[in-house]
Parts: C-alpha cells; structure tokens; sequence
C-alpha cells in the first residue's frame, strides 16, 4: 500500500506529458459518484495524450449531453450542463486521435457533495460510535448517500491531483463505515450526509478529506498564513489533538500547507455544495490566539479557491459548517475555552458578521470521560452530526422555522446583587453554581488573561423564560467587570448544561462579555 502511494506522489510532481499519456480520469471520479446537482454544473478532468480529442457522453434518466474538449498538456477538462438531482446515469470518455481508449463510468448520482475535513473528531469512524452495531446494520438502507475519502498524504507543493485514495466513491456498508479506527471513513461526516438526505430526499455526496492530530497551519493555504502572521513556522501539534491510535503523526512537528497542498488543492476543480469541518484540538495549545484570524481567512480562501477551481459553478460563498469543541479534561483552563471562542471569530455565535453563511454545532454538553479512545474523543457522533444538519438545514438550504442556533445574549443589566442576561430566545435552564463566572475590578477596564474570576450561581432555577439572574456575591455592584459562561474545558455533564433553548434543547454556546470596553 505504501509502495503504491509513493509511486502516485512521484508521478504526480512529473510533467503532464510524462504521466499524463495515459487516459483517465482524476483520482475522485469513478463509479458510484455523486456529482454537484443543478444549478450547478459538475466539473469532469482527467489525463490524455497531448493534442487529442476527448468526447464525454452522459446518459440518463433526465439529461443527455456530448461535450467534446483537447488535452491540452496532458489535461482536458469539461463542465457538464446542469443537471437535477437524481440517476442512475453513466459517463464514456472517449479519447480520439493516436491512442484511441474509452473509459465507461456507471451507477452515477446528481445531488450535493459535502467536503468533509478536519482532525481525529472528524476521523472518528462509525465502527466507534454509540450504537455502532445498529448504525452500521443501517448504512446499507442509504444506497443514494455515497461516500469518498483521501488518503493521507502530505506535499510541500500544490499537487494537481490526489497522491493516494483510501476509499474510492462507494455506496454505503458496514465494511466500507466500519474500518480501522480513525483511518477509515469518518462518522460525523456519513451521520451527516445520511440525516440530511432525510431532509432532502435526493442523493448526497460526501467527499472526507481529515487527518488526526493536525493544526490548522497544514490545511491553510500561504495566503492565509501570510494574512494572520504564521507564514514559514512550524507547528507543534500535541497529543491532545492526534488522541489515542489515531495516526502516527502524535506529538509531531507539522509544516505549513503540507495537507492543504496535498488533500484539499486537488479538490479544488470538484463542483460542491459545502463544507463540514471538525478540528481545533490541535491548535488549543499552539497558535491558539492567532485561531480567531486563521480559521475564518481559511474559510475565505477555500470559497475563493473551489469558486476559482470549479470555473465558478461552487458559490463563492458556500456554506461552511463547524463543530464547536467538546471537552477534554476536567478542572482545567488549557486553551480549549478560548479555541471556542476563537472558532466564531469572537462574536460567540455563527453565522455573524465575519463568518458569513456558516453554521455551528455546540457540542460542549457532550462529554464522554471513559472513551476507550480518550475522552477529547466522545463517542456520540450522532448529536454532533444532527446539530450541524440543523444548521445546513437552516443556512444551506434556507429551511423556515429551523431552530439551529442554541441561545445567546442580547443584553445585561447589571444591579446591586445580581445580573439580569437577557437571551434572544426562550430558555430552559437548571441548577448550577459556577457555570456562570464574573470578574471584579476596581478599575474600568476589561478582564485580562491573568483576572480572577468568581462563580456567579444562578437564580430562579428550573424554568422557562428569556432571561437568567445570576449572584454576584463577593463583588460589589460597581466593581463586576465581566461575565462569562461555561469557560472551561468541561463546562458541564452530559447534556445538562444550565441553559439550553427551550424549543430545539440546543445547548447556549459559551461567552464572555466585559462591562466596559478596552482604552484605545
């Protein structure tokens, strides 16, 4: 296996002409996949012989097309008219001219493809998961969810194609989502498409492209680096983000770009609809204050890239879904608070004003302390995986009256004994003593890294309402500085956090908010 993916990444730093005489397709097209539905066009690209004619036939139920394109330096490439969601269809690629061959693609679907990426959360496989007997007798009853996943491969240059493919494009099985933990296809990204296609009753396509253990320096492009000040550095990514049998690559030193140039760059000409994204872990302790710049310029770049890529068929904007991080350990204060900050860009709720059309899933109510591989790797994939279809739901695909977003202040009034936080939406809360935190300071000023916080119990428990009081004992009126909640690793037990919306139970993401604004 080894020896075949060294040779893919020798032949694909050759010249066109010298690996390209062959005709084929790129390395993610073949039977069995899903190609980006109307109003989209679907990209096709694929190796021939320089100066020849490739005709492209497409066959089926609602579509007949003939597109006719040159290899050009050893690459030719078409974009297919739109067509609606639905199949089977098949696809012959004909090269005409001093090599003459004929490629025949069949069992091919027109719906959405979903990119999938990120670290070990989103390399977790469904042979992990709760329930994982159950959910894998199920995947075979989604034969129109089909799944594809890249090797792990990295490159210090942009490749054109893929070095390597773990999984070729497949309908789904228990062999196929039941692989080698953390190596095999990923349960959030499978969760995901196969409740969403629920929803949509049309095929999806899911593309995993994820490695454990990586910071987020490796699938971010020079530009992004270059913009938030990380260019030409090295990354130390601990063993808190790799976890346990997760990839040989633990404890490593990461360079920039290497899975951006190897894993997301060959994508780039792929038509899709979306991305879903699971990472952060490895960044809680490395670059951690610099997340809040990488993380939404790598967004910016990837929509700018897939737009560029696809000759402008994926939007510009496409829709990009995260999962908020979950927990770790208990009765610490390591970075992960403040990743989750940084993973809305510091507003404390997406989409906002800076992450556009993006959507997230709080997933801090799920904790899983006796994981058999480590509690920073719980094993319920599925609230994870409906929450982020919540907000695909609601932001993708524009769905009304889709509750997506747990609840968040819109206001705080402060009083001599307690704070009044208004929410934007109806709450149910329980008890707790120190969910919520506050901060004291005679000075007008925020709270800083090195600020004492006190826990800041909240009142009139056990009800449904729009807002909370909590105490501020132990801090005079005129002297709280800040208010913050649920600002640790482990916030809270499994799903019982104090507040959650009342209509959807959507855990509140946590947040801090300074009474008085920094001096310029």
């Amino acid at each position: 296996m080894w020896c075949i993916g060294y040779v893919l990444l020798i032949l694909s730093f050759l010249p066109c002409g010298c690996s390209g005489d062959a005709f084929r397709f790129a390395s993610y097209y073949g039977d069995h996949m899903v190609l980006q539905k109307a109003p989209a066009g679907a990209v096709l690209w694929g190796y021939g012989s320089s100066g020849a004619q490739v005709k492209i036939l497409l066959s089926g139920p609602n579509s007949t097309q003939t597109i006719t394109t040159a290899v050009n330096d050893g690459i030719w490439k078409v974009r297919l008219e739109p067509v609606p969601a639905g199949g089977p269809y098949n696809l012959t690629a004909i090269q005409k001219g001093t090599s003459s061959s004929k490629i025949l693609l069949t069992d091919l679907l027109f719906g959405d493809v979903w990119l999938c990426g990120g670290q070990s959360n989103m390399a977790f496989t469904l042979a992990q998961v709760y329930n994982a007997s159950e959910e894998l007798a199920d995947a075979p009853k989604y034969p129109n969810v089909r799944v594809f996943q890249a090797a792990l491969e990295q490159s210090s240059v942009e490749l054109k194609d893929l070095a390597g493919v773990e999984v070729p494009w497949s309908r789904p099985s228990a062999e196929i989502l039941g692989g080698k933990d953390f190596t095999h296809f990923s349960a959030v990204c499978w969760l995901f498409g196969r409740y969403l296609y629920e929803t949509l009753q049309y095929p999806v396509g899911l593309v995993e492209s994820c490695w454990g253990g990586t910071p987020i320096e490796t699938w971010s492009s020079p530009r992004v680096l270059q913009k938030c000040g990380l260019l030409h550095r090295v990354t130390q990514a601990g063993r808190r983000g790799g976890g346990h049998k997760c990839s040989d690559s633990e404890g490593s030193l990461w360079r920039d770009s290497v899975l951006w140039n190897a894993m997301i760059h060959p994508l780039l000409p792929m038509t899709i609809k979306g991305v879903i994204w699971y990472q952060d872990e490895a960044n809680a302790q490395s670059n951690h204050d610099k997340y809040s710049c990488t993380f939404p310029a790598m967004i910016d770049d990837w929509r700018m890239m897939f737009h560029t890529g696809s000759d402008s068929q994926t939007a510009a904007d496409f829709p990009f879904g995260f999962v908020q991080l979950c927990t770790y350990r208990k009765h610490t204060h390591d970075g992960i608070p403040e990743i989750r900050w940084h993973q809305t860009a510091d507003y404390g709720y997406a989409p906002n004003q800076r992450m556009k059309n993006t959507f997230m899933a709080v997933a801090l109510d799920l904790p899983d302390e006796h994981s058999p591989w480590g509690s920073i790797h719980p094993r319920d994939k599925q609230d994870v995986a409906y929450r982020l279809v919540l907000g695909a739901r609601a932001v993708a695909y524009g769905e009304k009256g889709v509750s997506f977003q747990g609840p968040f202040p819109t206001s705080v009034q402060f009083y001599k004994n307690y704070l009044n936080i208004t929410y934007n939406q109806m709450i149910r809360t329980s008890p707790s003593n120190d969910t919520f935190e506050i901060c004291c300071s005679v000075y007008q000023k925020p709270c800083g890294s090195g600020s004492e916080w006190f826990p800041a119990a909240l009142q009139e428990q056990d009800r449904v309402s729009d807002s909370v009081l909590v105490s501020v004992d132990g801090c005079s009126a005129d002297s709280v500085a800040a208010l913050r909640y649920a600002w640790s690793d482990w916030p809270c037990e499994f799903k019982d956090c104090p507040v959650y919306s009342a209509d959807s139970a959507l855990p509140a993401p946590p947040f801090i908010i300074n009474r008085w604004p920094a001096h310029s």
